[in-house]
């Protein structure tokens, strides 16, 4: 029989750590002398009692090792619990935001999709900001955690590919977990302060450095303005960019370089892949700013190169409303969000590597097309490509392709139109941010959407940001008798 507490153990841990967290923005709140604080601390309080008592009810079950089923049940319940507590200061009165808001701004927030529907950000008390960029902080680190350690061992996606990328310890998730984690998360705040201190020399306000630095770094997109980064200048948008680049890179190449080897940062063939596409969806943007548009000066090249970043790395800022550039830069900066980054890094979508690993798939078929007798092998990065990594690959694209319809579907049921309806479904399970139209393009939010439908776009945010399969498995009956 399937033993749950060993993962209620942990889940319960991870919400009482969540309700610490909250003393930060109260304490923020009560440095402003802002009533809002009392929403933190009971938020804070409730999360923590919860979490602690599930916790120690749960202690006697502690395991060094966690069984498949519980690796998935683990996996998702995680992020489905963290953002029900994390939606709490949001409806008990720092933003008086109803519960399907709650939710969908904390699961956002987590899932670093940076999708919203607060509008006045500018006006929002500084703990509510400041909690906002926390929640996309926590889950960008969170979510290079699961993509190096959990969906390797799950095989989800072809993530196995990369079991022994840096972490030898096969077997061992809970090990695993706490070695990757305390390595990462130093190479994480020091990023986090970097671009923080980036930002600062650039013009930046200390506080909006910090909580810009937080969703930068997080690749998630949260912004204290409506404008996001159209409230800044030309400066700070190339340090966002510098730093989403960064931060769209396998993290286990920055352990590895200042573990004193550089090697593997330079010949990873993801990273060059990612630089390729990257400079590939610029220089048409930029081309079509120039030759089309007419705008020649810097000001066109760098909204170009911000705004494509963005999208490309599912980091979802804006510093133009780029609905205003024509047909042809609205559809190539559509096709982007559905690349994202490299695995292992905080950008989301369904990354370089598995679009790699079809084009060898792809590359193979045909030559045995050509060349019936021969025997051609698809290899990445100089080693075969095994028939299960394959399969895993492709399932993911087909799951994902048929998962964008019937979220697209079920969104236009409930009344949205066509754009609106494909472009959420794409943002929502890419987790880019914004998504196309008037409503909720770049120049707007989801505030206006409907209930069902953001309901629907919260799920997809959960299914996409752990993907796809690791949510779904645990659907079918099959997963229950093993």
């Amino acid at each position: 029989m399937l033993d749950l507490r060993p993962v209620g153990y942990l889940i319960g841990l991870l919400v009482a750590s969540l309700g610490l967290t909250m003393l930060l923005p109260m304490a923020i709140d009560l440095y402003d002398g802002d009533a809002h604080w009392s929403a933190f601390f009971f938020s804070g309080l409730i999360s923590f009692l919860v979490g602690g008592l599930v916790a120690l009810s749960c202690h006697n079950a502690r395991a060094s090792r966690l069984t498949l089923q519980q690796t998935f049940l683990l996996t998702t319940g995680v992020w489905l619990a963290l953002p029900l507590f994390g939606a709490l200061p949001f409806f008990l009165g720092a933003t008086d935001a109803r519960v399907v808001d709650a939710f969908f701004e904390a699961m956002s927030g987590l899932t670093t999709t940076g999708s919203t529907v607060f509008s006045g950000l500018e006006d929002l008390p500084r703990g509510i900001q400041l909690w906002r960029g926390l929640l996309q902080w926590l889950g960008g680190i969170g979510i290079i955690v699961v993509a190096m350690v959990f969906l390797p061992e799950l095989r989800v996606g072809g993530m196995q590919i990369f079991r022994s990328e840096g972490f030898d310890t096969f077997g061992k998730i809970l090990p695993r977990a706490t070695e990757i984690s305390s390595r990462i998360s130093v190479i994480y705040i020091a990023l986090t302060l970097i671009c923080a201190l980036a930002y600062r020399i650039t013009g930046m306000g200390k506080f909006d450095s910090l909580v810009h630095a937080m969703t930068t770094i997080a690749t998630g997109g949260f912004a204290n303005y409506d404008a996001s980064f159209g409230a800044f200048g030309a400066g700070t948008e190339y340090v966002a960019v510098i730093f989403m680049f960064l931060a769209a890179l396998p993290f286990v190449r920055f352990v590895q370089l200042t573990a004193g080897s550089a090697k593997p940062l330079f010949r990873d063939s993801q990273i060059r892949t990612f630089f390729s596409i990257a400079a590939i969806i610029v220089l048409m943007l930029v081309l079509w700013q120039v030759m089309v548009m007419g705008v020649r000066s810097e000001e066109g090249v760098r909204k170009a190169l911000f705004n494509s970043v963005s999208i490309l790395t599912g980091t979802g800022y804006a510093s133009a409303d780029y609905m205003l550039w024509g047909g042809f830069p609205v559809a190539v900066l559509f096709f982007a969000g559905l690349i994202g980054g490299c695995a292992g890094s905080t950008a989301c979508s369904i990354k370089v590597f598995r679009y790699q690993l079809l084009f060898a798939s792809i590359k193979v078929q045909i030559r045995k097309i050509q060349h019936p007798s021969g025997v051609f092998t698809a290899t990445y990065q100089g080693r075969k490509i095994e028939d299960d990594v394959l399969s895993s690959v492709m399932s993911f694209f087909v799951f994902f392709m048929v998962s964008l319809g019937v979220l697209s579907v079920l969104l236009g049921l409930t009344g949205l139109d066509f754009t609106t309806a494909l472009s959420g479904a794409s943002a929502a399970l890419a987790n880019i941010g914004p998504g196309l139209g008037d409503t909720i393009g770049p120049a707007g939010n989801f505030a206006s959407l409907n209930d069902t439908a953001k309901w629907l776009l919260a799920a997809g945010m959960l299914i996409g940001r752990l993907e796809l399969l690791a949510v779904y498995v645990i659907f079918t009956v099959q997963f229950w008798r093993a």
